[in-house]
C-alpha cells in the first residue's frame, strides 16, 4: 500500500536532511574540521528512509561504515552526529568514535562500524534477544555489496534463518566494492538470488525509488514482526561521490556518474512524483529545503561550540572497572 501524502513528504524531508548533512560534512572536512575520514551516503538516501519509515523507535538497526543516513533516518540527533565528526565532547560518542562508530541506543541505532561485514553478528544477536524476550522488536541489518563476500554474511544469515529470527538483511548494492565493480567479484550478481540457499525470501528493488523501497520494507518488517523470520533484500543504488574523500573515481566513467546524478537522484524522483500528483507545491518544497538548511547550520554551530574531550578522557571508556562492575 502506498504511503499517505504526509508520510511521503516526511520521507522527502528526511532525504533532504541527509543530503544537506552530507554536503556540509564534506565541506567541513575540506576545512579540516572533521576528525578522520568518512564515507558519504549521497545518492543512497531512499534506502535508509524507505526502511526506517516503517520501524518503531524501539526497533533496531545496525549500520555500516557509510551510516550517517541510517542514523538520521532512525531519528538520531543531527547536531550530536556533527559534533561527533568534529571530535567534540558533545558528539553522540563524546567525540571518541567518529564517523564510522555513530550509535544511539535511545532510538535503536545500535551502531555503525568500520569493518566490512561487521554488522551481521550484532544485528542477528539483537534479533535473537528480541525473540528470547518475547517482544516484537525487529532488527534491520544494512550492509554493502562488498560484505556479501565475507564469511559473517553466510554464517549470520544461516543462523537467522534456522532460528527464524525477526531480522531483515538489507544489501545497499551501490555496485562498487570500494574501487572494483561488483560484477567482477562474484558470479551471483544479485544478492536476492542467494536467499533460497538459506530457505528465506529474497527480493531485489530499485534503491533510488523510495516508494518501491518502502513497499518491500513494509512487507519484510511485518513478516519479521509477526514471526515470519528473516528476509534478504537487495536495494540497487549508487553513491554519487567517491568511496571516501580524496577518491578520484578513475575506476568508473564520468558519463555513468552523471547519468545517476541527473536521471536517478532519489530526492528528485520523489519530488517529481509529489509535484505531478499535486501533493507538493513549489513554496512548500522550498520551505522543506530551507528548514533542513537551518537545521544543518545549527548542527555546525553546536559542534563548534562543543569542547574537545579533556586529555584524561583518553583512558576512559576503554577498560571496565572490575571492582565497580562487580
Amino acid at each position: 500500500m502506498e504511503p499517505a501524502p504526509e508520510q511521503l513528504k516526511e520521507m522527502y524531508r528526511t532525504m533532504w536532511r541527509i543530503r544537506l548533512f552530507e554536503e556540509e560534512a564534506n565541506r567541513q572536512q575540506a576545512f579540516g574540521n572533521v576528525q578522520g575520514s568518512f564515507h558519504m551516503y549521497i545518492g543512497e538516501e531512499a534506502v535508509a528512509v524507505g526502511f526506517c519509515a516503517h520501524l518503531r523507535s524501539d526497533d533496531y538497526i545496525v549500520g555500516t561504515h557509510r551510516s550517517h543516513g541510517h542514523f538520521i533516518a532512525k531519528g538520531g540527533r543531527i547536531e550530536r552526529m556533527m559534533a561527533e565528526l568534529f571530535g567534540r565532547e558533545g558528539g553522540i560518542c563524546r567525540g571518541k568514535g567518529g564517523s564510522m562508530h555513530v550509535a544511539d541506543f535511545s532510538v535503536g541505532m545500535l551502531g555503525a562500524n568500520g569493518i566490512v561485514g561487521g554488522g551481521f553478528g550484532p544485528a542477528t544477536g539483537a534479533a535473537l534477544a528480541s525473540q528470547l524476550r518475547g517482544d516484537d522488536r525487529v532488527t534491520v541489518c544494512f550492509f554493502g555489496d562488498g560484505a556479501m563476500q565475507r564469511g559473517t554474511f553466510h554464517e549470520a544469515i544461516n543462523i537467522g534463518a534456522i532460528w527464524n529470527l525477526p531480522v531483515i538483511y538489507v544489501c545497499e548494492n551501490n555496485q562498487y566494492q570500494q574501487w572494483i565493480p561488483q560484477r567482477r567479484m562474484t558470479k551471483v550478481t544479485s544478492v536476492r538470488d542467494m536467499a533460497p540457499s538459506y530457505g528465506i525470501p529474497g527480493e531485489s528493488v530499485d534503491g533510488q525509488d523510495v516508494l518501491a523501497v518502502s513497499e518491500v520494507a513494509s512487507r519484510a518488517i511485518d513478516r519479521a514482526r509477526t514471526g515470519g523470520g528473516p528476509t534478504l533484500i537487495e536495494c540497487v543504488t549508487y553513491r554519487f561521490h567517491g568511496h571516501s574523500p580524496g577518491d578520484l573515481q578513475e575506476y568508473r566513467d564520468k558519463e555513468e556518474v552523471e547519468y545517476w546524478r541527473t536521471e536517478r537522484d532519489p530526492i528528485q524522483l520523489l519530488r517529481t512524483y509529489l509535484i505531478e500528483r499535486q501533493q507538493l507545491g513549489e513554496d512548500e518544497d522550498a520551505a522543506i529545503r530551507a528548514a533542513a538548511t537551518v537545521e544543518i547550520e545549527s548542527a555546525v554551530a553546536f559542534a563548534e561550540a562543543s569542547a574537545f574531550p579533556p586529555d584524561e578522557e583518553i583512558v576512559t571508556d576503554v577498560y571496565v572497572d572490575a571492582a565497580a562492575a562487580s
